[in-house]
């Protein structure tokens, strides 16, 4: 399956450059049908370019704290949790739980066609 998604520009230009590895977001109802190989397409909501990516892991957390002690923030694209704060509120959080998506940047659009199986 292939999932779009909107990203701000800072995590796509990290995403691209395969700096940031895991994709953080609400484990809401859009992201509990996520499975492992399926595909996302990302649109850098600036630049409007198009990424895709392979989910490779999925991790399921309570809260971005915990997702935050388990990774190498290295891996994550940002400093700490809090920043996450600004995307989404404590009560969202509280009610869905946290999402890390391992992903793989697939280099060139047509691998999706050609790697599904």
């Amino acid at each position: 399956m292939i999932f779009r998604m909107k990203l701000q520009n800072e995590p796509f230009k990290q995403i691209k450059k395969q700096i940031k590895k895991i994709e953080i977001r609400l484990n809401d109802e859009k992201r509990k049908i996520f499975e492992i190989n399926d595909y996302i397409e990302f649109t850098n909501i600036t630049t409007l370019e198009i990424m895709f990516v392979k989910i490779t892991n999925l991790y399921h957390f309570k809260n971005f704290e915990d997702l935050f002690n388990y990774f190498d923030k290295s891996t994550l694209g940002c400093g700490s949790y809090e920043e996450m704060y600004k995307y989404y509120s404590r009560e969202e959080e509280k009610k869905y739980g946290v999402l890390g998506i391992e992903i793989k940047v697939l280099p060139k659009v047509n691998q999706v066609i050609h790697n599904k199986d």
